[in-house]
């Protein structure tokens, strides 16, 4: 009876000791902290996705951002306030010194904010490449945006639109005629702050967390090849690649290395924006096809129409609508100013590629350092070389009918034969009268007769 009582005692103890064990796990809260401390743009995007999945995974009670930002793009940064706003895990946010502009619209859209002494918040105002204020209809979409953030996290909005307008006026504290920044101590008086700290400890410390386990957000070698490869500038080089090599190829027809960097490039460009949701099937068909009309053009339908115009239409579209995260064909919730930098990212891209190949194309043509890739001996007469179209020559003045369109190159019919040509001004239609008027360098050039 002694022994059966020992071992109910031993069981006894044993359940108290697992009882405390499990408890004091439980009570430990798991911290999950990620970084925004550079400019805000896809790839940050990027990685708050990734940190909020990580968060729930793990059942994180709380997720801190550790900010220092001077801001950055629009669409990306409202795309981290309305996750924010849509987690079901409080956020808190740690400015460590700044968090100006697009930082400024992410902080206040978390749960609550502290801030390093010394740190500032605020100077929404939506600039310009070259840091000039846009016109006021973007003024007025951030103010609305700044404005209903701070309603929906219990903070004053018409402080939060006065950091985006310094015509807005709030007695003693937004009264100088200048956009709004607050230091640390001034956002604490206002309630833009729960309160001054030195690091993330004195954070929790403040929030009356006591046992916590900090998980930081680790990112693989794949989420730093997507994070460098989805940045803008990164980009732009790949567009620059993919024209140019679309370019060469033309210029030299023929399966080589051109079309194979050309190819390279679109998959290194597309593949992570299709991974991270913005870049769509159909997107990347629209630039596929206009590819295909530009080949068409080019090598089935003589001069330049339609087909080589919508060709470039169609790729430009699908290269910038594949940097915006619209879906399908809803651009309801795209900033304009996003759409229209994702515009110009590839306008600017295609020009640069095209005038670069083009100097770089006569550079490796007359270049010697690989020995001879284009002929360059020079075929003299008093030597015995002549052309073997000097029948052409004596064409000047006939006439016959344009065989094609001639916009202006095309195919013009003298007598039984068939030549090309190329139209002095305008379009000549086919089956109209032409006239030879010059040759050069195997070509003919006509223009309409009217006689």
């Amino acid at each position: 009876m002694h022994k059966i009582s020992s071992y109910v005692i031993l069981v006894f103890i044993l359940i108290i000791f697992i009882s405390n064990l499990l408890y004091s796990q439980d009570s430990t809260q798991r911290v999950y902290k990620f970084d925004i401390k550079e400019e805000i743009a896809p790839p940050v995007w990027h990685h708050t996705q990734k940190a909020f999945i990580e968060a729930k995974e793990i059942n994180a009670s709380l997720i801190i951002i550790h900010m220092n930002t001077y801001g950055g793009m629009l669409d990306a940064a409202d795309s981290i306030r309305t996750a924010i706003l849509k987690c079901d895990i409080p956020v808190y946010v740690y400015i460590d010194n700044n968090a100006a502009s697009a930082g400024a619209l992410i902080s206040i859209a978390c749960d609550s904010i502290y801030m390093h002494p010394g740190a500032n918040i605020g100077a929404a105002t939506v600039v310009d490449q070259s840091g000039k204020p846009l016109p006021d209809k973007y003024q007025s979409y951030m103010r609305s945006m700044m404005r209903s953030t701070a309603e929906a996290s219990g903070r004053d909005p018409d402080i939060a639109q006065a950091m985006v307008d310094p015509r807005i006026y709030i007695d003693g504290i937004s009264d100088t005629g200048q956009v709004l920044t607050f230091t640390a101590k001034e956002a604490l008086k206002h309630n833009f702050c729960e309160g001054i700290v030195e690091s993330i400890d004195e954070v929790l410390e403040l929030a009356n967390i006591e046992e916590y386990t900090i998980i930081e957000q680790k990112l693989t070698f794949t989420d730093k090849i997507i994070k460098l490869l989805i940045n803008p500038f990164v980009s732009g080089i790949l567009i620059m690649i993919i024209i140019g090599g679309i370019y060469f190829e033309l210029q030299t027809p023929g399966i080589g290395f051109p079309i194979a960097a050309s190819v390279i490039a679109a998959i290194v460009y597309f593949a992570p924006l299709y991974i991270e949701g913005l870049a769509e099937h159909w997107e990347i068909v629209i630039f596929i096809v206009g590819v295909i009309l530009i080949a068409v053009e080019i090598f089935a339908i003589p001069g330049f129409g339609i087909p080589g115009i919508l060709g470039i239409i169609f790729i430009v579209t699908g290269l910038t609508l594949s940097m915006t995260g619209n879906i399908g064909f809803d651009f309801s919730g795209i900033e304009i100013t996003g759409l229209v930098k994702s515009f110009f990212i590839v306008i600017i891209a295609m020009f640069a590629s095209i005038l670069m190949s083009f100097y770089f194309g006569r550079k490796v043509l007359t270049t010697t350092t690989f020995g001879h890739l284009a002929l360059d001996s020079i075929q003299e007469k008093d030597k015995g070389f002549t052309s073997s179209d000097n029948a052409y020559e004596i064409m000047v003045g006939q006439t016959g009918i344009a065989f094609t369109v001639l916009r202006p190159a095309g195919k013009v019919k003298i007598g039984d034969e068939i030549y090309d040509a190329s139209a002095e001004a305008g379009y000549i239609e086919k089956g109209d009268k032409i006239k030879v008027t010059d040759y050069q360098t195997s070509q003919l050039f006509v223009v309409k007769d009217i006689s």
